[in-house]
């Protein structure tokens, strides 16, 4: 197919100026290496990754100036001379942190991630490595997909990295943001019983929608972490927490888990700070694991389960196009402050 010569795409020009440093502009379409595929990009999703990075909030490396976003799917156009994976026509995903391919992260593979230290996904086409995308489920669709390379991997990651969900354990998810559902789906799948927590009885109906066992209201039940702890097995606790909300949420995940439990951290959504001390897991004898997404590796056994349990990522009805990107950041936040997410695509 012919191809053309310049694209648009969003640049992030620095975090002194917040969403006002964001840059749509045309830029050339780049030229395909060896090794590379040249990725005609068709769906895309936000996380809150995307928002605190041009706020200068965001605590681990970057390379700026950059082309923002992290999460894309598209079809595969050019292929270089020495790759054998793809083929023209092929639908992928992007995978998050490039040099992540298996095993556990090391400094160097942190710092190839999408929309951060590498151009990102909020453009027309992007050049990725051959090993840095992934094959994109195949009753999915671009939107779908576009989901799956941070919040699907994160939860995947937190489910099966250290320590795997097993049928008959117990999962603890927070809220109704992507990865929460994510983990949700996942845990169903592996045949785990759900807990959840939200604030409105319209997301607990999405959260039993999805297959949730119980839903807590944790506006109206501050000591959601017992009540959790009281629905598993004689007490014990649950196998796995979900922890997304970091200060406002920690103490009532340590009163939730099981001896020898997984909390696996993945937001700081109400802080970064902790009331309760590292003593606090010995008293639990429990593992506080900080989660970065996930490898190649998983992401392609990610794709197998979601395929083989007809797994559907949860979009929010509002979808922008690529002009548009600006409101879907603006829209992104005012959903957040009235603590309501799941995944927001362009």
């Amino acid at each position: 197919m012919s191809l053309p010569s310049t694209q648009k795409q969003w640049l992030i020009q620095g975090t002194d100026k917040g969403f006002d440093g964001l840059l749509y502009q045309d830029a050339p379409v780049p030229a395909v290496g060896d090794n590379e595929v040249l990725v005609r990009l068709r769906g895309a999703s936000l996380n809150y990754r995307d928002l605190i990075i041009p706020q200068g909030k965001y605590p681990l490396p970057l390379n700026l100036p950059v082309v923002a976003g992290s999460d894309g799917a598209g079809e595969i156009v050019a292929v270089g001379a020495n790759v054998t994976k793809w083929k023209p026509g092929d639908r992928v995903v992007t995978l998050f942190n490039q040099g992540h391919q298996r095993g556990a992260i090391d400094p160097v593979a942190a710092r190839t991630g999408l929309g951060g230290c590498l151009d990102g996904t909020l453009r027309q086409y992007g050049v990725f490595s051959q090993d840095g995308v992934v094959r994109l489920p195949r009753h999915l669709d671009f939107v779908e997909g576009a989901t799956l390379t941070c919040a699907g991997l994160t939860s995947w990651n937190a489910l099966y990295g250290l320590k795997s969900v097993r049928k008959d354990d117990t999962v603890l998810v927070q809220g109704t943001g992507g990865v929460s559902l994510f983990a949700l789906q996942f845990a169903k799948a592996a045949g785990a019983t759900v807990i959840a927590t939200t604030s409105s009885e319209k997301k607990a109906e999405i959260l039993k929608k999805l297959g949730a066992d119980h839903v807590i209201n944790y506006r109206e039940d501050p000591h959601w972490g017992e009540t959790a702890r009281k629905l598993t097995p004689n007490g014990e606790g649950v196998d796995h927490v979900i922890e997304v909300g970091g200060e406002g949420t920690m103490t009532q995940s340590l009163r939730a888990i099981k001896m020898e439990g997984v909390i696996s951290v993945i937001g700081l959504l109400t802080g970064a700070g902790s009331k309760d001390s590292i003593m606090e897991t010995l008293m639990r004898l429990c593992t506080v694991r900080g989660v970065y997404v996930g490898s190649r590796e998983q992401m392609e056994d990610m794709v197998r389960a979601i395929e083989e349990h007809n797994i559907r990522p949860v979009v929010d009805e509002h979808v922008f196009t690529l002009d548009k990107i600006r409101e879907a950041y603006d829209f992104m936040v005012s959903t957040l402050v009235c603590r309501s997410s799941y995944e927001w695509v362009c």
